[in-house]
């Protein structure tokens, strides 16, 4: 009997006593909320706020000048039964975005392979590259861009002596839309640097097995490099294909504004900067803005999906 106080006596001394959480703890804290609560203010206000106003916005008809009238379910039925340019805007940033994306994502692979494989002034060559990017969407370049394909400008001058007759690179609209997929693709830098801090995490070891095994060099970039490598492709492939659906300032700035000639340059963003701020039909304009935010979720959606069929991750 005395035994067994004793054992339950030491249970109990030897059981874990629940603390309360120290002053330092506690205080602790505190200064995390302190230090988030800026963070949370501007979220409400510049980002939750502004969404929650659109989206009812996006329910009425509002010019800026007037009350908003509620209209329903008016403005997405427009956008699919009585607005040709809405889908023609679509199909625009549709071609703009899966012919620019593989373009680009290609191209700067490609480069960061060549990088990669231990030239001299690599670390120029990459500056060099990368530094387009910085700058590549801003109106400056654009408008730089915009001259340069102009009739008279630097692009035509240098075909000249080779005895090829220039073309309307920008009121041409064979050509406007390529001249605009042009612009992106020089932009290949930020994921250029992606890609290449990507093949340096590769193991070198890989591919000194692989060599001893008799694997030539494309066999090893074919069966090793692609492979690893599928995981940083596929982190690209949505930020590019997320940054063109998105895209507004080089088609703003090299049509002039109104996505010419013949819509051909017409975004998807720079219509609905016309709806918004030419014609004022900011009710129309939430709709397509939320509209634009599904389709960028269902695309990432779906690149998610099919990522599982190729993409290779480590254990």
């Amino acid at each position: 009997m005395t035994t067994a106080v004793s054992k339950r006596v030491a249970t109990a001394r030897s059981a874990p006593v629940a603390r309360r959480p120290s002053r330092y703890v506690r205080g602790h804290g505190r200064w995390a909320l302190v230090f988030l609560g800026p963070w949370l203010i501007g979220m409400l206000a510049f980002t939750a706020g502004p969404m929650i106003a659109s989206l009812y916005f996006s329910f009425t008809d509002f010019d800026l000048f007037s009350d908003p009238v509620w209209v329903g379910l008016e403005n997405y039925t427009r956008m699919f039964t009585g607005d040709a340019t809405l889908l023609t805007s679509l199909r625009v940033t549709g071609i703009y975005a899966l012919v620019g994306t593989p373009l680009e994502l290609g191209l700067a692979f490609l480069v960061a392979v060549l990088l990669n494989a231990g030239i001299r002034g690599s670390a120029f060559y990459t500056s060099v590259f990368y530094l387009p990017s910085l700058f590549g969407g801003s109106v400056a370049v654009a408008v730089l861009w915009r001259r340069i394909f102009s009739e008279d400008g630097l692009v035509n001058q240098l075909l000249a002596p080779l005895g090829i007759e220039g073309a309307s690179w920008i009121s041409d609209p064979s050509y406007s839309l390529s001249t605009l997929i042009a612009l992106e693709v020089w932009q290949f830098g930020a994921p250029m640097v992606i890609f290449l801090a990507g093949l340096r995490q590769i193991p070198v070891q890989f591919y000194e097995a692989a060599q001893v095994d008799g694997a030539g060099p494309l066999s090893r970039f074919v069966r090793i490099t692609v492979p690893l490598m599928t995981p940083i492709i596929f982190f690209n492939l949505i930020l590019q294909l997320i940054r063109s659906l998105q895209a507004f300032a080089p088609a703003f700035i090299i049509s002039g504004g109104t996505g010419g000639p013949l819509d051909s340059t017409l975004l998807y963003s720079v219509y609905l900067y016309q709806q918004a701020f030419t014609n004022f039909d900011m009710g129309y304009a939430a709709a397509m803005a939320w509209l634009l935010l599904v389709i960028s979720a269902i695309v990432a959606g779906l690149n998610f999906l099919l990522g599982r069929k190729w993409v290779i991750y480590g254990d």
